[in-house]
């Protein structure tokens, strides 16, 4: 497994990788409700180039086994990561592990002082292994449908 720096071209299998994450592994903290309205089948609420733009719009790391991309993350200057997800294929075998170290050298050489991240039921253990705490459970709404997540942080530095 190698990272590399978001490429355009990588648009649609980030995306493979997002619903396949939400659809077969954080169906398993999710009512069938919540997962389809976080991750709707192609029925044009959602489109590749908005996609495409968003992620083009984030500094974006992916995770490449050979050439397949298998997990991706991005992190803002102030070090909010706002996406990390991994092919349930490859779980558990260090991707999101090697995401988060990147996201840590970057908001470090940024000059950020913490990391946060609004985490899912599915990562919230994850974050918690690697140093991020707790600040409060959230309740979004997000087409018509309530999910909840929660808002973590770690001061960077920490283990």
């Amino acid at each position: 497994m190698h990272l590399r720096d978001y490429d355009p071209a990588d648009a649609a299998a980030t995306l493979a990788v997002f619903d396949r994450a939400v659809r077969l592994t954080a169906s398993h903290d999710y009512t069938p409700e919540q997962v389809a309205a976080w991750a709707p089948h192609d029925d044009g609420e959602r489109d590749l180039e908005a996609w495409a733009a968003r992620r083009a719009g984030a500094r974006t790391r992916v995770a490449c086994s050979g050439e397949r991309v298998v997990g991706f993350t991005d992190v803002d200057t102030d070090g909010y990561v706002d996406m990390m997800f991994v092919d349930p294929d490859v779980a558990r075998q260090g991707v999101a592990s090697a995401l988060l170290a990147w996201v840590v050298q970057t908001a470090t050489r940024d000059g950020a002082t913490e990391l946060t991240t609004h985490a899912s039921r599915t990562a919230r253990p994850f974050f918690e292994r690697h140093g991020f705490v707790l600040v409060r459970e959230q309740r979004p709404v997000l087409r018509g449908v309530e999910l909840v997540n929660f808002a973590m942080r770690r001061p960077l530095g920490a283990a």
